[in-house]
């Protein structure tokens, strides 16, 4: 047999559907080796379109908020179609999921949701709160799980620590964040999120961990930081406190819509330009039927 084959008889470029360009958790493990900041972003409500633009960016991961929708159960149904609109829109973009409490109840049921969301396109999953039973077991079973330490968001967080704020203050509420985030590291958790604590505990735990640690409202930069959409465009009506506003959206979009809407108003659009005009011929025929109709 020639060895010049027909490509028409090899129509499939490769068996594996992994992406080189996608920022994998080995990509943010060389940043962290290399002393390279890891940068983080959280959509927050405000959609793919913003995770296009961090990507385009050369943002290196994406903390993407559970699904929602009607309820936690219609959110994990929904999961794999919304990881999916995401992946879609940005291709190289490092996206960590946070699931569904519900999504990981049992060892099983993480498994399984987070085998589903690597499938629809996440590269690892924020299982908020996890056990380390449960956490080995996905580990083991090769589901990547990129976690959260410190404040833990949510109702968990209201529940457990009597609302949402600062932990670690103390050294004996230090010792317990640390604790913490080693116990995760040792059963498998290949990367984690560091919230609401002391720059001198978030820095601690970085230097002394593996894995990288990306800071979130933690003063100390870590291997990263974290910035929430809402709190990087100027949304919040009281930004946080370590917030940084870089751009205010609202008014960008606002005075965008203004002009648009101005120009429909007064005419100034739609110009001819942005239309076409029917072939003369086609034009008259046009009109002779309609004075026939």
């Amino acid at each position: 047999m020639s060895e010049q084959r027909n490509p028409m008889f090899s129509p499939i470029p490769k068996m594996s559907l992994a992406s080189k360009s996608r920022k994998s958790i080995h990509y943010l493990q060389k940043l962290k080796d290399e002393k390279t900041p890891i940068v983080q972003h959280c959509p927050s409500m405000l959609g793919p379109i913003f995770t296009m633009a961090a990507d385009m960016a050369g943002v290196d991961i994406c903390r993407l908020p559970p699904s929602g929708g009607t309820g936690p159960e219609e959110g994990v149904k929904r999961s794999m179609e919304y990881i999916g609109s995401y992946r879609a829109m940005a291709p190289r973009i490092h996206i960590n999921y946070v699931m569904e409490t519900i999504a990981h109840a049992s060892k099983h049921d993480a498994l399984k949701n987070g085998a589903m969301a690597h499938q629809a396109g996440a590269d690892s999953m924020l299982p908020m709160g996890v056990n380390n039973k449960i956490l080995k077991y996905m580990a083991d079973n090769y589901v990547i799980v990129y976690g959260h330490v410190g404040a833990i968001s949510g109702w968990q967080t209201m529940g457990a620590f009597g609302g949402y704020k600062r932990l670690g203050k103390t050294a004996e509420e230090a010792l317990e964040v640390y604790k913490m985030a080693y116990e995760y590291q040792e059963n498998g958790m290949k990367a984690m999120s560091i919230e609401l604590v002391p720059i001198e505990v978030a820095n601690t735990v970085a230097k002394k961990m593996r894995v990288p640690v990306i800071g979130i409202a933690a003063g100390g930069a870590c291997d990263g930081s974290e910035m929430v959409d809402a709190d990087l465009f100027g949304l919040m009506a009281s930004p946080a406190t370590h917030a940084k506003t870089y751009a205010y959206f609202m008014e960008f979009a606002t005075q965008a819509y203004g002009a648009w809407a101005n120009d429909v108003r007064t005419s100034a659009y739609p110009e001819d330009k942005h239309g076409v005009h029917m072939d003369e011929q086609e034009l008259e025929k046009f009109l002779d039927l309609v004075d026939k109709f």
